[in-house]
């Protein structure tokens, strides 16, 4: 696996990870995010993510904005370790970032606990 920078070739890839149903209902703000929504907000933050490649293949993507990380895996490649190894790179190279989890967030409360990442339940 490997961490590259956000390219304009990834933006849909992210929107569509952050809008799918098995993925959604897991972050703080539920919301209806559109293309052009989604192109104005990763030209303003793309800097500040990463997209993750298993054999070329994108398969999650993680960010830190104001030393908050958002992260997300896609349903198709969860349980084999593209979490831990995306929180683990982002935590190196921002160490003073921190995650906030819904509480019914089981699943990401236990990749933090499991990276040594602190969070905050919200």
């Amino acid at each position: 696996m490997e961490l590259r920078n956000v390219t304009s070739e990834y933006y849909e890839f992210i929107r569509f990870l952050r809008t799918h149903p098995e993925n959604a209902q897991f972050f703080l703000e539920q919301v209806k995010i559109s293309e052009m929504d989604q192109i104005k907000y990763m030209q303003k933050y793309e800097k500040n993510y990463y997209v993750c490649l298993l054999q070329n293949q994108p398969v999650g993507y993680v960010g830190v904005i104001e030393n908050d990380i958002r992260i997300c895996t896609h349903p198709r490649f969860k349980n084999i370790g593209v979490g831990k190894f995306m929180l683990t790179k982002i935590k190196e190279m921002f160490p003073e970032a921190t995650g906030k989890i819904k509480k019914d967030n089981i699943i990401s409360q236990k990749l933090f606990i499991s990276c040594k990442v602190p969070y905050k339940l919200i």
